[in-house]
């Protein structure tokens, strides 16, 4: 069975369609994907969140521990990815027929990453009003 969540992060269109895939993977291969599922409500945490302004100044070092910090959450995600692939070459499919979704939010920047908030928003807000 495939649950919907509430969350805010699954109400975005992006992640629902990764969320719609989850469920079409849960129901071809008759399991249930709690890993890929936690990983994609976490994935959509991390790209929506919008860095907040800090009133200190990071010196090289602090910063490089941040860079080290997300370079080993990439280096998660990747691991994650790959042992997917290789278990399930239709991952992989999915993956690649979905490309277009989800890689515009991970590649992008936070000002980016607003923007394309903002324009995903826009677009639902119009498609709402032109189906009614």
């Amino acid at each position: 069975m495939c649950p919907t969540s509430a969350e805010g992060v699954l109400q975005r269109p992006k992640f629902q369609c990764c969320d719609g895939r989850g469920c079409l993977v849960e129901s071809l291969t008759n399991q249930e994907e709690v890993e890929l599922r936690s990983k994609i409500q976490a994935l959509g945490l991390e790209v929506t969140k919008v860095p907040s302004k800090s009133t200190q100044n990071l010196d090289e070092m602090e910063i490089a521990k941040q860079m080290d910090k997300l370079s080993e959450k990439l280096d998660d995600v990747d691991r994650m990815i790959s042992s997917a692939v290789a278990a399930d070459p239709q991952v992989g499919s999915l993956l690649s027929s979905t490309a277009d979704l989800w890689m515009p939010v991970i590649t992008a920047g936070s000002e980016e990453r607003c923007n394309l908030n903002a324009s995903v928003e826009d677009d639902v807000e119009v498609k709402g009003k032109n189906s009614q």
